[in-house]
């Protein structure tokens, strides 16, 4: 029995949030983190760095296995390794150990988010493209929020390795149902070889439109790892003084991209890539510079705000790539990751810089001009018009 294009939806919903949810899920942790190890800032931000790293390291190996093996099989796979990998965190019992937990499970990660992409893109028409990719980034809002929260939960309880477990096995759980759900593919065409994904990066890392989505892709995650890492530490500090489980509760703001992802599918797919997501970048940057007056109901709004926007960019960014590359897809997709997840590697670390000479003022100002790159990478590297296949102009 055929299934139908909502359905489909839904399974690619439950791909990206029985992932994510492990993704961030020491961001609340990291004040408290800070405390109980004796570390820095950057320190405990090391285990948001080592998770979206090694995730950027592995990703080319796992596009090149999907190319030639299939994309259900590499993604029900990575959430049950995912899984494994959590339950190994739950035994940290120091910093550098949490730390190497974190970098296996980011290592494992690509084999979801790298393959979905190359999926929606061989299995969705161009004119639902937009849509099937908004309902991905939707799982990806949903476990990103879902993981810090439970977390921030289960930490203001119980010991903190016990919130690993309960998320490995949510990771477990959604394994099964996304084996159960996801279609399998009727439009893959394998890889011939390795050799072949080698040639693929080579020619796509000369591209300039697919070079543009890369560098696109970083350095829309560095501005959601930044605000998100440092923010914790803003709050936690006086005058404000948050607590874990509060700080836990601040990334509800993350449940607004549940509205606004899907309807920015829509806007994609009406105004095009180009030009949603430069409208995106302004409505975010609006958000992120209201994080500055010192209320915490205008902060929390104006986090709601940037990163709503931010979730738009993201999806804008993943189908763009879907709709100019037409073979080698996982492999593509892959090397997007790379440059993604080294972009939010960079967003938890880089900005110590700014936070130690001018704290949350000064990370604004660096995320804004960071922003501000976004914009020009999509208003230069997105002029020419889409090649190869009839899609909406981008615009």
């Amino acid at each position: 029995m055929p299934v139908s294009t909502n359905a489909r939806f839904v399974a690619l919903a439950a791909c990206g949030a029985s992932a994510f949810i492990d993704m961030y899920a020491t961001q609340p942790l990291l004040p408290e983190l800070r405390t109980l190890f004796g570390a820095s800032e950057a320190s405990v931000a090391l285990t948001i760095t080592a998770t979206t790293f090694a995730c950027a390291a592995a990703a080319p190996f796992v596009g090149s296995i999907a190319d030639r093996v299939g994309r259900k099989r590499v993604i029900v796979t990575a959430i049950v390794l995912i899984g494994l990998a959590t339950f190994g965190a739950a035994t940290a019992r120091t910093l550098p150990a949490l730390i190497v937990w974190r970098a296996v499970q980011g290592a494992l990660m690509p084999g979801v988010f790298a393959v979905v992409l190359a999926y929606i893109a061989e299995e969705f028409p161009a004119a639902v493209a937009g849509r099937a990719v908004a309902a991905y980034v939707t799982g990806n809002v949903f476990g990103g929020w879902f993981g810090r929260y439970l977390t921030a939960f289960v930490a203001a309880r119980w010991p903190w390795q016990d919130a690993f477990v309960v998320l490995g096995v949510l990771n477990l759980a959604g394994a099964a149902f996304v084996g159960y759900a996801l279609p399998s593919s009727l439009r893959f065409e394998r890889s011939a070889s390795v050799g072949d994904a080698r040639r693929a990066i080579g020619g796509f890392l000369r591209d300039p439109q697919v070079l543009a989505t890369y560098g696109m892709g970083g350095t829309v995650l560095f501005t959601l790892a930044a605000a998100f890492t440092y923010v914790t530490f803003y709050l936690a500090a006086p005058p404000f003084e948050l607590s874990t489980l509060a700080i836990g509760n601040v990334f509800t703001v993350y449940l607004f991209g549940l509205i606004a992802t899907p309807l920015g599918g829509r806007v994609i797919d009406r105004l095009g890539n180009r030009r949603t997501t430069l409208i995106a970048i302004g409505v975010s940057a609006c958000g992120l510079l209201a994080t500055l007056i010192p209320n915490v109901g205008i902060i929390v709004a104006g986090l709601a705000v940037m990163s709503s926007a931010v979730f738009v960019m993201q999806a804008s960014s993943q189908g763009y790539l879907g709709k100019i590359v037409h073979a080698n897809r996982s492999t593509a997709a892959a090397a997007y990751f790379t440059f993604y997840y080294l972009g939010g590697g960079l967003g938890a670390v880089v900005p110590a810089l700014a936070w130690k000479s001018g704290g949350w003022p000064a990370t604004v100002a660096l995320i804004v001009g960071v922003q501000l790159g976004i914009g020009a990478l999509a208003f230069f590297g997105w002029r020419r018009p889409l090649r190869q296949r009839g899609d909406d102009p981008v615009t």
